[in-house]
């Protein structure tokens, strides 16, 4: 009978565990720091463990590294860009002066990881060094650099990186040759408090001994403290919430580190004890690239001001940029600064004078400023070439020709491009003659090359729509809208698609129909509700059309508007 009483009792206690347990909730989040929050816990428990190791040697230690960089994910990433390989010559030459003064004289090397969500660094044991391209984009000045670079040095030269592989061979019970196979998040993650703060002191000692001022630490800490007050305020909007794809990194480097004012607080101190001067810190040389991707990044969102903005900030610190300077063209082009934006083009042209899409923009944005006198503009331009490529050179030339009023130049490439004199080159020809055709209001010639072309490449879906827009023209909206339908849409719809198949639909009074294509278009590409920019590049029945749309968009939300206040 003692026994049943003791079982019922072990029953009800367990009955009343499961109670509890599904009684109490866990707040805890999805995410990439729920990784680094479960190594930091890790490693505090560690240094816990009364673990006492034979140091190993030095040429081990080397070894072990080298092993664990070369079979990483980081070793196989794609070869980078330009900018790539300019940020991690700087990072190299930066992290190199360091480690001079490093009390280890071991193989310091140092990697750059061009990924804009890894707002992190990290070292391994033996010398690698690596930092990423969300952490780098954080920061203004040289000094800052160095201080994060001295702390990844400073974890190695006072074997943290050494012991953090001996702890793991004994917690996971695994012979030290086979420890490669360790996870990198081990060492992603932070030390113990006393070894980072230890890495503080000594990663900043290094940088100062190096020339650097000590501000570029506090300055780190301090934005590594408003990211995390951000990343606590659980951003609510859309763009708020892709920033956080790289805040989370920082949830977990927050996590596992020292509270940033500590941080802030023990810098000051030795600044004040060891009397060390705080002059001006060194610009960061390669800033531009980040804020050229900062640029591009408001380019895409439509954020055209902005993008005109930062890259102006990008090109005030290395002035002959290609890509900034077309950044900045496509941003004024969007807001039909055309003219601004002729210039900027043109100035990308003297970094790279053979870039098809740049001359075909440049041509376009002389067009929209001066249709007269831009063919006067592109000849002169042209004049100043070292060489000319008349494959890339002759399509905009004659149709600038054509908006100038003389037709021959075009007519002669059309007849080129029609009898394969310039091979695969044709078909683009006759599409880019077309363009120029349409914008001329020469529609009949526009119809003829664009047909054409689409003979020659009927998976081309360009081809297609500008065929649709002389279509429309014309008024022959069944063939406009066979047309539109014919270019294959899996892989997503362009706002030029949506537009044009609005203003087909809005002309064959279908009204709701083409409302929704409308406001599809404007969402993608903002310039449609320019009229200016439209003016510019499409007929005049395109633009009343539009300016109709305009119209009862606004008369529509007026209504919603007038409903919600009713209710």
């Amino acid at each position: 009978m003692k026994r049943w009483i003791a079982l019922a009792g072990i029953v009800l206690l367990g009955v009343g565990a499961i109670v509890l347990s599904e009684r109490r909730k866990v707040d805890a989040q999805a995410g990439a720091d729920a990784i680094l929050h479960l190594i930091g816990d890790t490693e505090r428990e560690l240094t816990r463990m009364p673990a006492h190791f034979t140091r190993m040697s030095d040429d081990e230690e080397i070894r072990i590294g080298d092993q664990m960089a070369r079979f990483s994910a980081y070793s196989h990433a794609p070869e980078g860009t330009p900018e790539d390989k300019l940020v991690q010559d700087y990072v190299t030459r930066v992290g190199s002066q360091l480690a001079t003064h490093a009390h280890r004289r071991l193989p310091y090397q140092f990697h750059y990881l061009p990924q804009k969500y890894f707002v992190n660094a990290f070292a391994l044991p033996g010398g690698h060094v690596y930092i990423g391209e969300g952490l780098l984009e954080l920061m203004d000045s040289e000094d800052e650099l160095a201080a994060v670079l001295g702390h990844e040095i400073e974890h190695i030269d006072h074997y943290h990186c050494a012991e953090r592989v001996q702890q793991e061979e004994a917690l996971r019970k695994i012979p030290l040759g086979a420890v490669v196979a360790l996870p990198i998040h081990v060492f992603e993650a932070g030390y113990s408090k006393d070894q980072e703060l230890e890495a503080d002191r000594e990663g900043t000692r290094l940088a100062v001994e190096a020339g650097y001022s000590p501000n570029g630490a506090i300055r780190m800490f301090e934005t590594f403290q408003r990211l995390y007050e951000e990343y606590e305020t659980h951003a609510r909007t859309p763009e708020q919430e892709l920033s956080r794809v790289a805040q989370q990194t920082l949830g977990g480097y927050f996590r596992s580190h020292p509270p940033a004012q500590e941080r802030i607080a023990q810098i000051r101190q030795m600044i004040a004890s060891e009397g060390w001067r705080v002059h001006p810190e060194r610009d960061l040389e390669v800033g531009f690239v980040f804020w050229t991707s900062r640029a591009e990044d408001a380019l895409n969102a439509h954020k055209y001001p902005e993008a005109q903005q930062i890259a102006l900030r990008s090109l005030q610190l290395r002035p002959r940029q290609e890509h900034a300077l077309w950044i900045l063209g496509r941003a004024q082009f969007a807001q039909a600064d055309f003219a601004e934006a002729a210039a900027s083009f043109r100035k990308a042209l003297e970094v790279d004078h053979a870039d098809a899409q740049l001359i075909n923009e440049y041509a376009l944005a002389l067009a929209a400023a001066n249709r007269r006198e831009a063919a006067a503009a592109f000849r002169n331009w042209m004049d100043t070439l070292p060489d000319k490529d008349d494959v890339k050179l002759t399509p905009p030339a004659a149709g600038l020709a054509l908006l100038a009023g003389d037709a021959g130049p075009v007519q002669s490439a059309a007849a080129a491009a029609r009898n394969h004199i310039i091979d695969e080159w044709g078909p683009q020809w006759l599409g880019e003659l077309g363009g120029w055709y349409y914008m001329a209001g020469d529609y009949a010639a526009a119809l003829e090359v664009l047909n054409d072309a689409i003979q020659q490449r009927p998976d081309e879906g360009r081809y297609s729509i500008a065929r649709a827009w002389v279509q429309i023209q014309n008024r022959t909206l069944d063939d406009a809208r066979h047309s539109i339908r014919s270019v294959d849409t899996s892989r997503g719809v362009s706002a030029d698609y949506s537009m044009a198949l609005a203003v087909t639909l809005w002309l064959a009074n279908e009204r709701d129909a083409a409302m929704g294509n409308y406001l599809q278009a404007a969402l993608t590409q903002p310039e449609w509700k320019n009229p200016r920019w439209v003016g510019a590049l499409y007929s005049p029945l395109v633009v009343g059309t539009v300016q109709q749309m305009q119209v009862e968009e606004a008369r529509r939300e007026k209504i919603v508007a007038e409903r919600a206040s009713k209710k």
